[in-house]
């Protein structure tokens, strides 16, 4: 175990943030234009907070659950100014996983780059500049009440837990190679590399489609799984044997984290995705019943709600 890790493992029920700025560029998934992006050091009780820095006023957007006004192929957030910025959900989900409670992210494009298709690349660089730990206590959210959301025969499920988030996510394909896939991860203690290493897929019949609806006009074989009857299209095979539905689990994490907290919780799902995630945070947040918001103070909680092994393994 290295200093490092140690530094930030033991202390990981106060507010972190990054030690220095981490940046990014690459295309869009969707609207197929470069973006750049600067992740910052952000003070405690800041939250995650975009700036779109290519405008010049009513450029703060907050990734809250309420302010997602988009949920087809990605998750996009809008202010009341119409400031957007889409597909936040990887770089969500790597920061949840790093347990980074504060950070402004500053983008000058309206799309974060998808680069590889999974969080690989933000959770490199974000471990590489390390953390900073303050001494405020974290939030989270406890959920009190089973909660369910359905869509046809799809739904989600979010249950109370003990000291864990709970992760049981099921796919269903007529594809033979995608079928029926289904994993629980439990989000502070499991190995979640295959998790954050899983790539974004698709379909190839499905392609046609989506590019009329305006859509993949970044999308290639270099930040994408394409999958056509029995083949996968790519030259790197599987990066794991569950890497469709650890994609999926990548997705609800970063969708999750719109609540603004860690959670403790038991989430299921089946054949969910960023629509139905988002419609249960709504139907959680409605009833103050379902939920309780918890300042969790080092001494009062045996558990550091932090992944330690993404940090180890990738460090």
């Amino acid at each position: 175990m290295t200093n490092k890790y140690y530094k930030i493992a033991v202390s990981g029920l106060n507010q972190k943030t990054i030690k220095n700025n981490v940046s990014f560029c690459g295309v869009g998934l969707h609207n197929g234009k470069i973006a750049n992006v600067s992740i910052k050091p952000a003070e405690p009780n800041t939250g995650i907070v975009f700036k779109r820095i290519d405008l010049t006023k009513g450029n703060l957007i907050y990734p809250n659950f309420n302010n997602v006004s988009n949920t087809s192929l990605n998750t996009t957030i809008i202010n009341e100014f119409g400031a957007k910025v889409s597909t936040i959900e990887h770089l969500m989900g790597a920061l949840f996983g790093l347990g980074i409670d504060n950070a402004l992210i500053e983008i000058d494009n309206e799309e974060v780059p998808i680069l590889d298709g999974s969080a690989k690349e933000f959770i490199k660089k974000i471990v590489s500049t390390g953390l900073k730990v303050s001494s405020m206590p974290i939030k989270i959210i406890k959920i009190n009440r089973k909660v369910t959301f359905k869509d046809k025969g799809r739904f989600i499920s979010i249950e109370p837990s003990k000291l864990s988030l709970d992760i049981d996510f099921k796919l269903k394909y007529k594809n033979p190679i995608i079928g029926n896939q289904r994993n629980k991860i439990n989000i502070y203690e499991d190995d979640l590399n295959d998790v954050f290493n899983s790539r974004t897929f698709c379909l190839f019949e499905d392609i046609e489609l989506i590019k009329k609806n305006g859509l993949a006009k970044g999308g290639s074989l270099e930040n994408a799984i394409v999958v056509k009857d029995k083949e996968i299209l790519n030259d790197e095979s599987l990066r794991n044997s569950k890497e469709f539905v650890n994609h999926k689990i990548l997705d609800c994490i970063g969708d999750l984290y719109t609540s603004g907290y860690r959670m403790i919780a038991s989430v299921i799902c089946s054949q969910g995705g960023h629509f139905l995630t988002n419609q249960l945070l709504r139907k959680v947040f409605e009833n103050k019943e379902n939920f309780s918001i918890i300042e969790i103070q080092e001494r009062s909680l045996p558990h550091t709600l932090i992944n330690r092994s993404l940090l180890k393994s990738i460090a």
